[in-house]
């Protein structure tokens, strides 16, 4: 793993985006291979399984960070940086728009919506946790996704963003 670690950091540092990042990135990517070095079957494809691993933490980074400024919302706190939010007023509506729209989803649906891109809880464990096959598991999820998307869209919070 130390001789291909440079190289997999370049690659980490492009899909991050920053330094800083893909040093974490690299870090956690290291503690993660060496957990399932077992796994390796080709010590010849070791590069591509470090960059594959750190890509992926990464991309999993970035869309934690996209959905926090909603989580805070949904949890009734001050996202730290969301643009555009000064006004109490609209943060509210926002806020109040994304409960009414998890409020629609029948509970099996919200449950599974929840903890999979809410609290980002692993496929698996959301199947476990919920006592159910991964495939149903699956099928809510896209079905949950599926009626927010829908609530949402259809104006279910009605307000002029531009205003």
């Amino acid at each position: 793993m130390s001789q291909h670690k440079d190289a997999v950091y370049r690659q980490i540092a492009r899909v991050c985006g920053n330094y800083d990042d893909a040093q974490d990135v690299l870090v956690q990517t290291l503690l993660a291979a060496y957990k399932s070095i077992d796994q390796v079957r080709d010590p010849e494809a070791m590069r591509g399984w470090l960059a594959t691993i750190g890509r992926r933490i990464c991309r999993r980074m970035k869309q934690r960070e996209a959905v926090a400024p909603i989580l805070q919302l949904v949890e009734g706190e001050e996202p730290a940086e969301w643009p555009n939010l000064e006004d109490d007023l609209e943060t509210g509506r926002i806020r109040d728009c994304v409960k009414e729209a998890l409020s629609a989803i029948p509970e099996p649906y919200r449950e599974v919506y929840l903890l999979r891109d809410i609290e980002e809880v692993s496929g698996e464990e959301t199947a476990e946790r919920l006592g159910i096959t991964l495939p149903n598991m699956k099928s809510r999820l896209r079905r949950a996704r599926r009626m927010v998307r829908e609530a949402l869209d259809a104006g279910l919070c009605d307000m002029d963003l531009a205003a």
